[in-house]
């Protein structure tokens, strides 16, 4: 059959066979943990535990039960007030509406002027409640208005089964969210260089205003200061809600981020589940951006070449027993084409579930056929090369 071009679809699935360790340089440590009982005896309502950039969840109870968050929700109030920010120099002039909120406070008065920036941090560090408020009328023009923005926030991200009502996590039957949700927030916040800076932050001081003198804010956060790599990022209480606490830590690249509703030893559980994770999973590079994925195929029994990359890397959390649960398929789609064009995809499954899609360019430049034959390509193999160093 004559074309002008050609074109086929080829869906290739392969294991993943990873028989030589060595070259992959798994280091695994030893899966006994002292505290590792709290992944079946944690005492918390909710409790969810995701690696941040795949969102892979390593452990959960109860992740999709709809609960009070308490303070926790000033996550998802710094990344909306960070989204819908321009300028945190900027000085706000405080109303009425900020005085006075119920719980804790830092004391914000009547025409004080102040900085979005110094908010932020009395928001995050000292859990102001008045802070929130200044920010929600600031960003969203009223309470209502910045809760709007948090619920768009919410569901951009996938926490599906949370809904915000005010800023500052006081309890109200119509303000929830889910241990998993609010991973997922965390996640996303976590994102934004400002956020992790400011809740990595164990001191800030805020500077003498028209209303008052020096304020000296002290993280809550006590993991802080306890547990290896911790980068953050919040607590929360009321009688409702309980103890509640989201905190995340960053080891070799790759960073957990734990949740736990109403957990009575929230700093205990959440630092043995987060170091619970990093003992049992390697956090592993599955595709390698710019790496050639060799292919042989046949033109019209003439052998050729074919190579392929992507332009992404692909990291995954995953345990020495779980390799045998991956596989790649690949849809490539073949038109006379130069090089760096893209022809198609690498799927990549994980339990026979897809958990990342990456483009496919080609590395050479792929020739037209002679007399327009169909091209068949009668193998595809691939690889998994994984540097030592890694």
């Amino acid at each position: 059959m004559k074309t002008k071009c050609l074109k086929k679809i080829v869906v290739i699935s392969v294991l993943l066979i990873l028989s030589v360790f060595s070259i992959m340089n798994l280091n695994l440590r030893k899966n006994i943990i002292a505290d590792a009982s709290y992944l079946s005896t944690s005492s918390a309502k909710g409790m969810c535990v995701i690696e941040k950039d795949s969102g892979r969840v390593l452990y959960s109870k109860n992740k999709d039960d709809k609960l009070p968050m308490a303070s926790t929700t000033k996550v998802a109030t710094a990344i909306t007030v960070l989204d819908n920010c321009d300028d945190l120099e900027e000085t706000i002039v405080v109303d009425n509406n900020s005085i006075g909120v119920e719980g804790t406070s830092i004391y914000l008065r009547k025409d004080e002027e102040i900085k979005v920036i110094d908010l932020l941090y009395g928001l995050m560090l000292r859990s102001g409640n008045d802070a929130a408020t200044a920010l929600a009328y600031h960003v969203g023009g009223s309470v209502e208005g910045f809760a709007k923005l948090m619920n768009e926030m919410a569901k951009k991200v996938g926490a599906n089964n949370s809904n915000f009502v005010n800023p500052h996590g006081l309890d109200n039957a119509n303000h929830y969210t889910t241990a998993y949700d609010l991973s997922l927030i965390t996640a996303y916040a976590l994102n934004n260089p400002t956020f992790a800076k400011i809740v990595s932050t164990k001191n800030y001081v805020i500077d003498t205003t028209n209303k008052s003198d020096k304020r000296y804010l002290t993280n809550k956060n006590k993991l802080l200061s306890s547990l290896e790599g911790c980068c953050g990022v919040k607590t929360g209480f009321t009688s409702k809600a309980g103890r509640c606490l989201v905190s995340a830590s960053e080891r070799d690249n790759c960073t957990i981020v734990c949740v736990v509703l109403n957990c009575g030893p929230m700093f205990e559980e959440s630092s043995a589940l987060i170091n619970t994770a990093f003992d049992e999973y390697e956090y592993k590079k599955i595709i390698d951006k710019d790496k050639e994925i060799y292919n042989e195929y046949i033109i019209n029994q003439k052998e050729g070449k074919l190579y392929l990359y992507t332009k992404e890397d692909f990291y995954y959390p995953i345990r020495l027993d779980e390799f045998k649960d991956l596989k790649v398929s690949y849809n490539v789609d073949l038109v006379d084409a130069n090089s760096n064009e893209e022809v198609g995809k690498i799927d990549i499954f994980f339990k026979n579930d897809l958990i990342k899609s990456l483009k496919l360019y080609t590395m050479n430049k792929i020739d037209k056929l002679i007399d327009n034959k169909t091209l068949q390509i009668e193998e595809v193999l691939w690889e998994e090369n994984i540097n030592e160093d890694q």
